[in-house]
């Protein structure tokens, strides 16, 4: 008897709609990049892609616990000499709230060439408005 691998054709992706309003951020991003891996399907696979979509709504309402949202900081390095940039939690999220869920999602996703498709399959907006009713998402608690 031998394992069954399923075929690229085979998978069929679904999409679905997270409400991060109200959500704390961490348990949001495991759920999500879990859903993203494919790790909730029963076809999963390590080393094929078996994940499905992701579409993630109200991305400025998400919350952190504690004083994270105080003490939290944003840290990347530009290449150069001195180019340590630091931004804080609450700026980011004025700025781009969508980059502070996505980064946190995309973080708990594999380092390698199938970490990064499965990270385009992740759609994170401002609001509660997205584009992709064409696809016809269902809606999932996330946590």
């Amino acid at each position: 008897m031998s394992t069954y691998f399923p075929k690229e054709g085979e998978i069929a992706r679904k999409w679905f709609v997270v409400d991060a309003a109200g959500k704390t951020l961490g348990r949001l991003a495991t759920h999500v990049a879990e859903v993203l891996s494919g790790k909730r399907n029963p076809r999963y696979t390590p080393f094929i892609d078996t994940g499905d979509h992701v579409i993630v709504i109200n991305a400025e309402k998400v919350r952190l616990t504690g004083l994270k949202s105080e003490s939290k900081v944003y840290r990347r390095y530009t290449g150069y000499p001195g180019g340590l940039r630091e931004e804080e939690f609450s700026k980011r999220m004025q700025r781009k709230p969508e980059l502070v869920v996505e980064e946190a999602i995309k973080g708990m996703l594999p380092k390698t060439k199938m970490g990064r498709a499965m990270g385009k399959k992740l759609k994170v907006y401002r609001g509660d408005k997205h584009p992709h009713e064409a696809q016809q998402p269902q809606t999932m608690a996330a946590g």
